[in-house]
């Protein structure tokens, strides 16, 4: 597909026949490299796997703690004390001051469906949207919509909420705004069609009793918003390089977050 006009082109083409724009090194040959880690995580959802290994590496260590606790049904449901203790959002902590459970609180699940369901959701639409926007683009976005998310989920309700999905659903905002921004083209169409699916179907389930209403919204409007200002990756060298600056700074915001769970943490797993 041709970058400028959106229309179908061959492979071999070097100048677009519609448009006459030249083109480049093919975006698909450009994002997906071999696989890296020695072939452990691929390359073309690197960044959809990792996060899927940090939330089950998370999940199995309040399996434990909650099983540890005296909770012996830890692996179908865990308990809330468990919950809040690895960083929930929690709304009287988070008004005093523990702003970082709006970022850790997006890697937590509850149940086994939970993190089942928010698994497969992020395994789809995490690996499509890390293709069209590239590993950079995708990590702020993800951030971005997990704490307006809960930061959303806070003002909605003071009650304990975790769970992927806020920063799922910024990832199916984020779809949503290419398809948008790109809808008079044949692909930007199909996409936009695809997701606004996503985000009907997300919708209705989010009036289900214990889903965080708040926290799929506020991912949503994050996700559409950088997804609208992100554009594509490759095409400007200076904004590959701010955006690259940005996922870089995300990820020091995720790693400082989980530094202080692990410092709220330390004394009850001291006690025990």
């Amino acid at each position: 597909m041709c970058s400028n006009c959106r229309a179908f082109i061959t492979v071999d083409d070097k100048v677009c026949p519609y448009c006459d724009f030249q083109l480049g090194t093919r975006a698909i040959d450009i994002r997906m490299p071999d696989n890296l880690l020695g072939g452990l995580l691929p390359a073309t959802r690197f960044l959809t796997t990792l996060i899927l290994i940090v939330n089950s590496g998370l999940y199995v260590a309040t399996i434990l703690y909650s099983m540890n606790a005296g909770n012996p049904g830890a692996l179908m449901n865990i308990d809330g004390r468990t919950l809040v203790l690895f960083g929930a959002k929690f709304g009287p902590y988070v008004a005093a001051g523990q702003l970082w459970r709006l970022v850790t609180a997006g890697f937590l699940h509850g149940g086994l469906m939970h993190i089942g369901f928010n698994s497969w959701a992020l395994l789809d639409v995490g690996a499509h949207v890390e293709e069209m926007y590239g590993l950079s683009r995708m990590a702020v976005i993800y951030l971005v919509s997990t704490v307006l998310g809960f930061a959303l989920s806070y003002w909605w309700s003071p009650v304990v909420s975790i769970g992927a999905s806020a920063g799922i659903f910024g990832l199916i905002g984020a779809m949503l705004a290419f398809g948008v921004k790109w809808q008079r083209t044949a692909y930007g169409s199909a996409v936009k069609s695809q997701y606004s699916r996503w985000v009907v179907y997300g919708l209705m389930m989010s009036f289900m009793p214990g889903i965080d209403m708040g926290a799929h919204l506020g991912g949503f409007a994050g996700g559409f918003a950088v997804g609208w200002l992100a554009g594509e990756p490759h095409k400007s060298p200076g904004a590959d390089r701010l955006w690259d600056f940005a996922m870089y700074l995300a990820v020091i915001i995720v790693l400082a977050s989980f530094a202080n769970v692990a410092f709220a943490l330390l004394p009850a797993l001291i006690e025990a």
